[in-house]
């Protein structure tokens, strides 16, 4: 129900993005669901890794690399795998993106205890309007790599080796979001695996963040198969983006805030009233998110007050969500935080355990943001 409810409110919101007859198609055409980015994963799953310097195919274009090894292979490989069924790579894509979510609110379900309560009814109607979560429905890895993000989590609390390592492996090679769970995973021999005497937690903690890291070495070798260097994601990163090194993150977070979405990709001809009142979102999408990470931080505090304990899952939750909020802006990502954000999704896990009120009232916030940041990607302002 949760699923179905996240896609009639997103279809909705891009009923209220575009003008004319048109209307429906932004959300019901897998063309409408396709952004910047997705056409680099749409290739990598169609024809695999390339690289070259840009003026050697477009002699106008300013002397940089050109590509798609600065995108990740966890995702246009599912994708590639489904278009084996003979369905399209666009209609592919939007299957695995579909499923994807769908995962991710059955897995939740299981972590909330898979009773449906106030508490767990208001989480999963958050989850459906989840900011940043107009990108669920996207030609982007951010729900498959969400979703591995959910398995992992559940493989630690179920104490499954296998489970959490797979689902490490996933999210790591959908996307770099993925490499908190790495982090998380090597730090669970501190809060997981309890039946088990400490050498054993430390060989589980380790070897499953060594398998995740394997995700990222995966990436790296279809990339040398296809270009002859190692590097070459570092390479394309620091010669078109600028990307490579840690960056401070509050410096990152003040140029995302006022990065000039409403200039640089205003969309032409006449705007609806929903687009025209949107195109500053991402500011209001910024403040947003720092409450939420705020609140799962409170909620784990309070917890730890009451019970003098976390559980498992909710240990796992809170720091992948910490990370995630951080790591774009520690990467530098002024123009793609509020999707990488989306992942933080994991930290519902913890909004379970707040008062009934600031769930409500978080449910309104989100709901609000979500119509506005849904707004300004069907009208092609986000990337």
């Amino acid at each position: 129900m949760a699923w179905l409810v996240a896609n009639l409110i997103t279809w909705l919101v891009a009923t209220g993005s575009v003008d004319g007859d048109g209307s429906g198609v932004a959300y019901w055409s897998t063309e409408g669901r396709r952004r910047w980015d997705s056409t680099h994963y749409l290739s990598i799953a169609q024809t695999g890794y390339e690289m070259f310097r840009c003026r050697e195919r477009y002699p106008d274009f300013r002397d940089v690399m050109c590509g798609n090894v600065a995108w990740f292979p966890g995702y246009p490989m599912a994708v590639r795998a489904l278009s084996a069924t003979g369905l399209s790579y666009e209609t592919s894509a939007v299957v695995v993106t579909e499923a994807s979510l769908f995962g991710m609110f059955a897995v939740l379900w299981w972590l909330l205890g898979a009773r449906l309560t106030w508490a767990t009814g208001l989480t999963l109607a958050i989850a459906a309007v989840f900011p940043g979560g107009v990108y669920f429905h996207a030609v982007f890895p951010i729900a498959l790599g969400t979703l591995a993000l959910l398995v992992c989590v559940a493989g630690v609390k179920r104490g499954s080796w296998p489970i959490a390592a797979a689902g490490g492996f996933v999210a790591v090679a959908c996307h770099l979001v993925g490499a908190v769970a790495g982090a998380m995973l090597l730090l669970s021999a501190f809060f997981a695996w309890q039946k088990d005497a400490w050498p054993v937690r430390f060989a589980k903690a380790v070897s499953s963040a060594a398998v995740a890291g394997c995700g990222l070495l995966w990436a790296k070798w279809l990339m040398w198969q296809a270009t002859g260097h190692w590097d070459a994601y570092e390479i394309i990163q620091e010669s078109s983006y600028g990307q490579g090194g840690l960056r401070a993150p509050f410096a990152e977070m003040v140029k995302a805030y006022g990065f000039p979405f409403s200039e640089w990709y205003r969309p032409e001809g006449r705007l609806s009233w929903l687009v025209e009142h949107s195109l500053s979102a991402h500011r209001t999408q910024l403040w947003l998110n720092i409450t939420f990470v705020l609140l799962v931080v409170a909620a784990a505090a309070v917890q730890l007050v009451r019970n003098r304990r976390l559980d498992t899952g909710q240990w796992a939750a809170l720091i992948l969500t910490v990370g995630i909020f951080l790591l774009p802006f520690l990467a530098g990502a002024a123009m793609s935080w509020y999707r990488n954000h989306a992942q933080m999704f994991v930290g519902l896990v913890l909004v379970k355990e707040l008062p009934r009120w600031i769930q409500a009232a978080l449910l309104v916030f989100c709901s609000v943001q979500y119509v506005f940041l849904g707004a300004m990607f069907f009208a092609g302002v986000l990337v």
